[in-house]
C-alpha cells in the first residue's frame, strides 16, 4: 500500500510539473503572438489602402488650391473681361488704354522681379564660393558612368595575361634548335661533284 501511495504521489507531482510547463509555454506563445502578430497581412493591406486614399485626397486638394490661386492671380493681373460688343468708340479706346497701362505695369513688375532673382542667384553663388574656399573644398566634377561589368572583364583579362603559360616561358636563341636559310639551301657533297663533272664534259665537247 505504501508503494502504491508513493507511486501515485510521484505521478501526481509529475503531472503537476507537466501542467506548469505547458502553461508557461502557452503564455510565452501568446505573448509572442501579441508582440509580433499585431500587424497582420490584412491590417497591413488596409493600412496601405488608407495611406493611398489619404495621399490621393491631399494631392487633389493641393491641385484645387493651385488652380484657385492661378485663377485669382489671372483675375488680379488681367482684370475681369469687358463687354465691348455694343460699346462706343470712346469706351473701346478707354478699355484699350486701361489694358495698355495694366500691361505696362505688369512688365515693370516682371522686370523688377527678374532683377531681384538674378541678384539673389549671384549672391547665393558668391556665398557658396566663399564657403568652399573656407572649407578648402572645390566643386567635384561629374564622374563618367562606367559599367561594373567592364571593370570585371578587364580584371579577368589582366589576371589571365599574368597567368598565361606562354608569357612565363623564356625564349631560347640557340642555333641548334633553329633552321637557317643557308642550311636549307646547302647541298650534299656528292651533288657538288656531279655538277663539276658535268661542267668538265661540256668544256671537252666545246
Amino acid at each position: 500500500m505504501a508503494d502504491d501511495e508513493e507511486k501515485k504521489r510521484k505521478q501526481a507531482e509529475t503531472d503537476r510539473k507537466r501542467a506548469e510547463v505547458r502553461a508557461r509555454l502557452e503564455e510565452a506563445s501568446k505573448a509572442k503572438k501579441a508582440k509580433k502578430g499585431f500587424m497582420t497581412p490584412d491590417r497591413k493591406k488596409k493600412l496601405r489602402l488608407l495611406l493611398r486614399k489619404k495621399a490621393a485626397e491631399e494631392l487633389k486638394k493641393e491641385q484645387e488650391r493651385k488652380a484657385a490661386e492661378r485663377r485669382r492671380i489671372i483675375e488680379e493681373r488681367c482684370g475681369k473681361p469687358k463687354n465691348v460688343d455694343d460699346a462706343s468708340e470712346e469706351t473701346v479706346k478707354r478699355v484699350l488704354r486701361e489694358y495698355h497701362n495694366r500691361i505696362t505695369a505688369l512688365e515693370d513688375q516682371k522686370f523688377d522681379l527678374e532683377y531681384v532673382v538674378k541678384k539673389k542667384d549671384y549672391e547665393i553663388a558668391d556665398l557658396n564660393s566663399q564657403v568652399n574656399d573656407l572649407r578648402g573644398k572645390f566643386m567635384k566634377p561629374t564622374l563618367k558612368k562606367v559599367s561594373k561589368y567592364e571593370n570585371k572583364f578587364a580584371k579577368l583579362q589582366k589576371k589571365a595575361a599574368e597567368f598565361n603559360f606562354r608569357n612565363q616561358l623564356k625564349q631560347v636563341k640557340k642555333k641548334e634548335f633553329t633552321l637557317e636559310e643557308e642550311d636549307k639551301e646547302k647541298k650534299p657533297d656528292w651533288s657538288k661533284k656531279g655538277d663539276e663533272k658535268k661542267v668538265k664534259e661540256e668544256e671537252v665537247e666545246a
